[in-house]
């Protein structure tokens, strides 16, 4: 397994999901009642790429988007916010950006997400041959990306040549059942998928779906470390998270916040946690700084344009009472 220490070099490859996404405007406001809505950049992997932007990383992201003017609306949004986009190709067929309505909004919350022929999945085998992998830190990738073809086999390729090149390969689970032909096929891939990786991020309804048991997800997370990960993240929601390392575990708490809505927060917490390992901050304080992110993020309107940079992430440490204590029963969670 390729030594984490790579991350120091700041520069990030990121694959799969970017689109639109559409708020119903003013917040609170539910959308089938809505007169307006407002847009951002949206997406799983380009909200992560904005999330390491903002903290002082280089994202490049992998992925398609239509010939369209949603498509066009998210390459000029990459470009605002730093992206490197030379790997993102534009179809020329009848494939479509994402495109998702969103409410800022806790109770009833409602996303819809409109993915039919989605372009992201055109992603193609030849798209990842044509990136040079040694000019990166690290590979990048959402689970959403080996939920159809040909992105689910380009992804695997992409393994193969980060791999290859010495470069930390990087999961966020991203489970959206969706997008898969079955959760048969999705549990298959994941588990194929989660066995390279250096990193694997989840949460505990996601590490259950691997372990085939919602009860067992934190042995699921456990035999991955013990297949090899140098690094698992079992997140918990109100009750914290789990880090597990080859060297042990250790439980962290939340940052409370008044949240507006749900969204957003797990593409923050790894976007943030992986520019603090690239700084070289210990593997605590990275996970708090990405639990501190979340929280930001879930209090503030949008996902993309609510990624914290550096200085608002550090004044929020500074200024918050501090995290929930972890909790102590971590083993609830797995069962005898």
């Amino acid at each position: 397994m390729p030594d984490l220490s790579r991350l120091s070099g700041g520069s990030f490859l990121v694959l799969g999901r970017a689109g639109m996404d559409l708020y119903a405007d003013p917040p609170g406001t539910r959308s089938h009642e809505a007169t307006r809505f407002t847009t951002a950049l949206g997406g799983s992997s380009a909200n992560i790429a904005v999330a390491l932007v903002r903290q002082g990383a280089r994202a490049a992201l992998v992925t398609c988007v239509s010939d369209d003017a949603i498509g066009r609306f998210v390459l000029d949004q990459l470009d605002r916010y730093g992206i490197d986009r030379r790997h993102v190709r534009i179809t020329r067929d009848e494939t479509r950006t994402s495109l998702a309505l969103v409410e800022t909004r806790i109770e009833d919350h409602q996303s819809v997400i409109y993915r039919n022929a989605a372009a992201d999945f055109a992603m193609s085998v030849a798209d990842v041959e044509a990136v040079d992998y040694a000019a990166y830190s690290a590979l990048v990738a959402t689970g959403t990306v080996l939920a159809a073809e040909p992105s689910r086999g380009a992804t695997v390729r992409a393994f193969d040549l980060a791999r290859a090149a010495g470069l930390p390969l990087v999961l966020d689970i991203d489970y959206r059942p969706y997008s898969w032909p079955s959760a048969a096929v999705a549990s298959q891939c994941y588990t194929r998928a989660a066995a390279l990786c250096d990193v694997i991020v989840g949460n505990d309804v996601e590490f259950g779906f691997l372990a085939g048991d919602p009860a067992r997800g934190l042995d699921a997370a456990r035999r991955l470390v013990q297949q090899g990960a140098r690094l698992v993240i079992y997140k918990m929601g109100e009750d914290g998270a789990i880090t597990l390392t080859p060297e042990g575990e250790f439980a962290t708490g939340i940052f409370p916040t008044a949240a507006l809505k749900p969204t957003g927060a797990g593409d923050s917490f790894l976007g943030c946690l992986l520019a603090a390992l690239m700084r070289g901050l210990p593997l605590h304080e990275a996970v708090l700084r990405g639990s501190a992110a979340a929280a930001m993020v879930v209090a503030r309107v949008g996902c993309a344009p609510a990624m914290p940079d550096r200085a608002e992430l550090d004044h929020f440490l500074a200024t918050h009472p501090g995290p929930t204590s972890p909790r102590k029963d971590a083993d609830a969670h797995s069962a005898p």
